[in-house]
């Protein structure tokens, strides 16, 4: 199980760190553009006879610096907060694997949702004799069939 887990993990983080770098890297070439468009326009309108002064070009490539340290920053913010959502998913999906196995072999009560009546749902009790995860989500099996873990309302040591 947990090998599986793990491939699971590095996969997950393998594509978040992709679509980051995608993502950084034309976000930052379209701000540069940008910048370099409107300085270059501003060299063509500019009055020759009064050219800008270079205090003024000073200030501006130091705001553009500023500003893409800060997109950078943003960027490195952004994929740890990628990081740390896969990584809180991995537990969760840890989580629910370690609840579920350590339902066997107790006495547990479920509520299970009646369509017909869903003011009155049916209660099942019984042992758990078995754990099972292919519908992707933790699956018990209590008197011979298969319940979700969603529905344990009580667990009981027999």
């Amino acid at each position: 199980m947990s090998a599986v887990t793990s491939q699971i993990t590095a996969m997950r983080n393998e594509t978040a760190l992709a679509q980051t770098t995608q993502e950084r890297t034309t976000g930052l070439k379209n701000d540069s553009n940008m910048f370099l468009t409107l300085m270059l326009k501003q060299l063509e309108c500019q009055d020759p006879t009064e050219p800008t002064d270079n205090t003024q070009w000073l200030s501006q490539l130091a705001q553009y610096s500023s500003l893409e340290q800060m997109s950078q920053m943003n960027s490195g913010l952004e994929d740890c907060a990628k990081y740390i959502n896969a990584m809180y998913d991995d537990m969760m999906i840890n989580s629910e694997i370690n609840q579920t196995l350590s339902m066997i072999g107790k006495d547990v009560t479920l509520s299970i949702p009646n369509e017909k009546d869903p003011e009155h749902p049916t209660v099942v009790s019984g042992n758990v004799t078995e754990a099972s995860f292919e519908s992707g989500s933790g699956q018990i099996k209590v008197n011979g069939q298969y319940y979700s873990i969603e529905n344990v309302i009580s667990i009981r040591e027999k």
